[in-house]
């Protein structure tokens, strides 16, 4: 065996475990801000030693190929980026009242509804 595809062996299994914890703790952990944590850490690390794994083969192979580096600097920038706006998003949801029901009447919003005419009145 050579050492490139020992290498290739060592990162999917990393990879595999990465994703393994990740999935574990996006299942265990009990509130979103914890369950957000868990599979964009381990799951960005898990895609990136696959994505390591590939392009390792690729050049072992003689095939070099700079499509997963790529891939990697994608899912390295976005992952963070996203996370950060799902827990801004659970943040505010949290300290704000619940939605109330919407009233009987016609008003929906900025706009009225002229019953008689059914035309819409801008306010």
């Amino acid at each position: 065996m050579q050492i490139a595809e020992i290498a290739v062996v060592v990162a999917l299994l990393s990879g595999a475990f990465f994703v393994f914890v990740g999935s574990i703790g996006l299942l265990r952990l009990d509130t979103p801000m914890k369950r957000l944590h868990a599979p964009t850490k381990a799951g960005t690390l898990g895609v990136g030693s696959f994505l390591l794994a590939s392009m390792i083969h690729s050049f072992a192979t003689g095939e070099g190929s700079l499509h997963e580096l790529l891939v990697m600097a994608f899912i390295f920038v976005t992952a963070p980026i996203s996370a950060n706006f799902i827990a801004k998003v659970n943040l505010h949801r949290e300290d704000t009242d619940p939605t109330p029901p919407p009233p009987a009447d016609r008003t929906w919003a900025t706009f009225d509804t002229d019953e008689r005419t059914e035309k819409l009145v801008v306010k």
